[in-house]
């Protein structure tokens, strides 16, 4: 079936391109969620006279998705999950847990902007790519962990605390973390000495 796109879909086209794709893929997503057009003579001769509207309702939607993505470069977002010994998770992380640690961030998101290619099923660090619109997306971090203090250990790691993958047993790790948190304060103290003086 060959329809008339009216915004840009990733794999697919750009905005105005005629594409001809599987009937049920057009039926079921594209033309009920007003992504497309079917491509006969009077849509066409219609996209035509409201091309430049949707270019620039496009547009202005793009650069308020930009202005989101900078407000979400770099976000780490904290879940706390039950997990086994061995750092298995007893369910998975969904998009929907994801798009509600990010709105408690401070940033509203839809899970269906949560693109998870795998099942999160370990504790650990893992980057996630938000589709913000379809000309922009950006990437933040879950940090799945047991607790809250978790968490803060595995963000100031960079890994998961106590997994079989990494050389270190618990006792290193503690020591570890107790000196980068002993740093960090003692640089904000240092920071705050300046700023008196």
């Amino acid at each position: 079936m060959e329809v008339i796109l009216l915004e840009r879909i990733e794999r697919l086209g750009q905005m105005g391109d005629v594409v001809t794709v599987k009937p049920g893929f057009a039926r079921n997503f594209l033309l009920p969620q007003g992504k497309a057009l079917r491509a006969n003579k009077s849509n066409l001769s219609h996209f035509d006279g409201q091309r430049a509207q949707l270019e620039a309702e496009n547009l202005e939607r793009k650069a308020e998705a930009e202005q989101v993505a900078k407000k979400l470069e770099g976000l780490v977002v904290p879940i706390i999950r039950a997990a086994g010994d061995s750092g298995q998770l007893y369910g998975s992380v969904t998009s929907r847990d994801i798009a509600e640690a990010v709105t408690a961030a401070g940033v509203t998101v839809s899970k269906r902007q949560i693109i998870l290619d795998r099942a999160l099923k370990t504790l650990g660090l893992e980057e996630i790519r938000v589709l913000l619109h379809p000309e922009v997306s950006v990437n933040i971090t879950a940090n799945i962990a047991r607790s809250a203090d978790e968490a803060e250990q595995q963000k100031i790691l960079g890994r998961a605390v106590g997994s079989e993958e990494n050389e270190y047993d618990d006792e290193d790790e503690v020591q570890a973390v107790a000196e980068v948190t002993e740093e960090v304060a003692e640089e904000a103290a240092e920071e705050e000495k300046t700023e008196e003086a």
